[in-house]
């Protein structure tokens, strides 16, 4: 693990998941590429090393490729470590490491079902080898109608049921337009939302489901504060945002926000992450790393001071909300 960090990010506490009772680290391991770009001993290495460095939270999905089943051998060895509390548990990130998961489809399937949801949780419950899921999201439901997903016999009811039965501590939903997240939101049946790429240098669409979720009480976990790379480097092309190809406008934004950085001396990547971390309505930041040595980045990233006078300047820098994701932008 030659340049991993250990120890809690300094400066960087923890903070309540909204009125859940978790607590979350600033920073949240994002673990899609863990599943899906690497193989098992580097994904085994990046989790131990996650551990040691203070990233106790860990965020990953049924449908992460081998993500679950690698954070489930993963937990299997840092508990005998953790001692008698076990991992995988809600004792929040000075403890145990605690998986949030996400109930998803089978791969290549339509299939959101209600059925198809309880074979999603007990998969997970497999793989990550628990009794017990602190926290599930209903994963991108724009997959299906709001209807089906509310409907009796849709996957929000056996997400309850589920919950109800206590084999889910709390329930979330995880997707990416900003108004249908709002849309569940206002159900007051969800605890938590992950909301990704709409928070960021480039993109605030999600400031009226953060609202939102303040006034309900509603944790809120960022993810992709680096919008996919763009805001993760410090020079280069800009190709591409939010999985996409970049328009000219969100160029142009990149450059002026390269200049900004450069002025004060701070590189693009902590300015990215400072901007999320730094947000009060704003749980915990979820960043996806597949290396130790990404993870030591972001990890110091998050500890790199910046000046206040930096911040006027960026939002200066804010692209026009026509270029944004806006509140039904997938």
């Amino acid at each position: 693990m030659s340049g991993a960090p250990t120890g809690p990010v300094p400066g960087i506490t923890d903070r309540a998941l909204g009125t859940t009772g978790l607590r979350v680290p600033a920073l949240v391991l994002g673990t899609a590429g863990l599943g899906r770009k690497v193989d098992e001993p580097t994904a085994a290495e990046v989790l131990r090393a996650a551990a040691a460095a203070g990233w106790r939270t860990w965020d990953t999905s049924n449908e992460y490729g081998d993500a679950e089943a690698r954070v489930g051998s993963a937990l299997a060895g840092l508990g005998a470590l953790d001692g008698a509390d076990g991992p995988g548990g809600a004792d929040g990130p000075d403890g145990a490491v605690q998986v949030f998961t996400k109930a998803d489809p089978l791969p290549g399937s339509a299939d959101f079902s209600g059925d198809r949801v309880r074979a999603s949780v007990a998969e997970s419950l497999e793989r990550l080898r628990l009794d017990r899921l602190p926290l599930v999201h209903l994963h991108d439901p724009e997959r299906i109608s709001f209807e089906d997903a509310m409907a009796p016999d849709g996957p929000v009811r056996a997400l309850l049921d589920l919950r109800d039965a206590g084999t889910i501590e709390h329930l979330g939903v995880a997707g990416g337009p900003i108004g249908l997240l709002r849309r569940y939101v206002r159900t007051g049946e969800f605890e938590a939302v992950v909301t990704h790429n709409r928070l960021t240098l480039l993109d605030r669409s999600a400031e009226t489901l953060l609202e939102d979720c303040a006034e309900r009480g509603i944790g809120v976990l960022n993810a992709a504060p680096f919008g996919g790379g763009a805001l993760a480097d410090d020079d280069g092309p800009v190709r591409s945002y939010h999985y996409r190809d970049a328009d000219a406008a969100q160029r142009d934004a990149v450059l002026r926000i390269r200049e900004i950085a450069r002025a004060a001396g701070v590189p693009v990547g902590a300015l990215a992450v400072r901007a999320s971390v730094r947000d009060p309505r704003v749980a915990a930041t979820i960043v996806g790393v597949s290396s130790t040595a990404q993870l030591a980045q972001v990890t110091a990233w998050a500890a790199t001071p910046v000046p206040d006078d930096v911040w006027p300047d960026l939002d200066a820098a804010l692209p026009d909300p026509a270029h944004w994701a806006g509140e039904l932008g997938r």
